[in-house]
C-alpha cells in the first residue's frame, strides 16, 4: 500500500516498527562507507600483475625512445593506438597524459581562463563566464568550474540525456555561456546514455559563443553491467560530418579500469583543438609517465580485446551489488511510493530520488553508522532545489556490508517520509 493512502493508525504502526528497526542498527554499531565510487579491494587485484608485469630491461618503446627520459610529450604512439578505441577515435585524435582525466579537464578549462580558446579572448577576461551543468550530475566537475570563477547553470537531465531544447535555445542566445560538461555513457550518478539524437544535436550546436566548448568526459565508456551494452554515436566523428569538428573536447582514463591514482588519462580534440593544447601543454610538462604507459600496454599485451575482457571481470564482481541495492529498494520502497531510482546498465552509481528527505535520509544514514555522498552533492554548489536526489555508491562495500547498508538506507528513507507525512 502507498503511503499515502495510508490512514493514521497504519502510518504510526509503521513509523513504530520503523523507529525499532532503526535503533537495532544504532546499537550494532556500524561503520560503513559509501560516500564515493571506489572500486573494492578485489577490483583492485584484478590488476596487480601491473606490477611486475615490467623486467628491469623493459623500457624502450616501439619507436626505440627510453621511457625513463624525456620526450614524447603527447604520449607513445603505441598507447595513442591502444587508447584510442576507448573514445571511438584514431590515435592521431587522441593525446595520452599523466595519471587523472580530471587534471586534464581542470587543465583544460583553466588555460581557456588564462589563454583562451584557438587564439580567442581569454574566458577569464569577460566580466562573466556560464558554464551549463546538466543536473543531477557530477559534483567534481561543478567544483571545478566554481573554483575557476564561473557561473553555473542547471539544466535538467532527462531519460536520454540533458534538455537539448534547453540546451540549444541557451548557447545560441547567451555568448557569456562558454561550456558544457557531460558524461555521455552512464552519467553520474543517474547512469542516463546519452541518445545518438542527443549526441547529433551536441555536435550541430551553433553556440553564440565562437569559443565554446564541450567538456565531454567519457568516464564509464567501457563500465558496462550488462553483456549486451549499448552502442553510442562518437561525437567528435558526429561534428565532424557537419563541419563543427573544434566545438568539443574528449576525456576519457583507465582510473577505474586498472589502479585509481595510477592509471592513465586521455584527451582527444580536432586537430586545430589538439594543436594548440599541444603547444600549451609543452610549457608545463616536458612529458608524462611513459613507463606507466609501458605498464599498461605489457598488461594488455597491447590488445584491446584484453582490456575488454578485463572490463567482464570488474562486471562480475560489481553487477551482483547493483542487484542488491536495486532489489532492496524495491522490496522496501517500492509499495511505500515515496521515491524512484535508476536502475543503470553501467557506470559507478544508482540516482535516488525522494522529495524534501534526501538531507534527512543522509543524516539519519550517518547518526546509524552509514556514510553516503552528501544530499545535494549532485548539484551545483551543493544545492538540490527540491532536496531529493542522493548518490549510492555500491562498488566499494562487501556484498554483505552492502546488503546491511541498504537496510539502514530504506529504513532511513521509510522514517524520513513518515515524519514529512506525520
Amino acid at each position: 500500500m502507498q503511503l499515502k493512502e495510508m490512514n493514521q493508525e497504519a502510518l504510526s504502526l509503521l513509523q513504530n516498527t520503523c523507529q525499532a528497526q532503526y535503533q537495532a542498527f544504532q546499537a550494532a554499531g556500524l561503520k560503513l562507507d559509501m560516500s564515493r565510487g571506489k572500486p573494492s579491494p578485489k577490483q583492485l587485484d584484478l590488476t596487480n600483475g601491473m606490477q611486475t608485469c615490467l623486467s628491469a630491461s623493459d623500457y624502450t618503446a616501439e619507436n626505440g625512445l627510453d621511457c625513463r627520459n624525456y620526450g614524447c610529450l603527447d604520449g607513445l604512439p603505441e598507447a595513442k593506438a591502444f587508447f584510442a578505441p576507448m573514445l571511438g577515435l584514431k590515435p592521431e585524435d587522441v593525446i595520452v597524459c599523466g595519471n587523472s582525466s580530471l587534471n586534464m579537464m581542470y587543465w583544460a578549462m583553466s588555460l581557456a581562463m588564462t589563454n583562451g580558446v584557438l587564439d580567442s579572448k581569454p574566458w577569464g577576461k569577460y566580466d562573466k563566464v556560464k558554464v551549463l551543468c546538466p543536473v543531477p550530475g557530477y559534483d567534481r566537475h561543478f567544483a571545478v568550474s566554481q573554483f575557476l570563477g564561473m557561473e553555473l547553470v542547471n539544466v535538467p537531465m532527462q531519460a536520454d540525456g540533458p534538455d537539448m531544447d534547453m540546451v540549444e535555445q541557451l548557447v545560441s542566445t547567451d555568448d557569456t555561456i562558454k561550456a558544457i560538461w557531460c558524461v555521455p555513457m552512464y552519467s553520474n550518478p543517474g547512469g542516463v546514455v546519452y541518445s545518438d539524437e542527443v549526441m547529433k544535436r551536441f555536435a550541430a550546436l551553433k553556440p553564440k559563443a565562437a569559443d565554446f566548448r564541450i567538456f565531454w568526459d567519457n568516464a564509464y565508456c567501457v563500465h558496462h553491467l550488462t553483456d549486451h551494452p549499448p552502442v553510442q554515436a562518437n561525437l567528435l566523428e558526429e561534428a565532424r560530418k557537419v563541419g563543427n569538428e573544434d566545438i568539443c573536447y574528449l576525456f576519457a582514463s583507465t582510473s577505474k579500469i586498472t589502479f585509481p591514482g595510477s592509471g592513465v588519462a586521455l584527451m582527444a580534440a580536432s586537430e586545430r583543438n589538439l594543436a594548440s593544447l599541444k603547444k600549451a601543454l609543452g610549457f608545463s610538462t616536458i612529458g608524462y609517465d611513459k613507463l606507466n604507459q609501458l605498464r599498461h600496454l605489457r598488461f594488455f599485451d597491447g590488445k584491446y580485446e584484453n582490456l575488454v575482457a578485463h572490463m567482464k571481470k570488474h562486471k562480475d564482481l560489481i553487477a551482483p551489488k547493483f542487484r542488491i541495492v536495486i532489489d532492496t529498494l524495491q522490496r522496501e520502497l517500492g509499495e511505500l511510493g515515496i521515491a524512484n531510482w535508476s536502475e543503470p546498465l553501467g557506470g559507478y552509481f544508482i540516482s535516488f530520488n525522494q522529495t524534501g528527505c534526501a538531507k534527512r535520509i543522509v543524516q539519519l544514514c550517518k547518526e546509524a553508522g552509514v556514510v553516503l555522498t552528501g544530499a545535494g552533492a549532485s548539484f551545483p554548489m551543493g544545492v538540490d532545489p527540491k532536496d531529493e536526489n542522493i548518490r549510492i555508491s555500491p562498488t566499494y562495500p562487501t556484498e554483505e556490508e552492502l546488503q546491511k547498508a541498504m537496510e539502514v538506507f530504506t529504513c532511513s528513507a521509510k522514517l524520513a517520509a513518515l515524519e514529512q507525512v506525520l
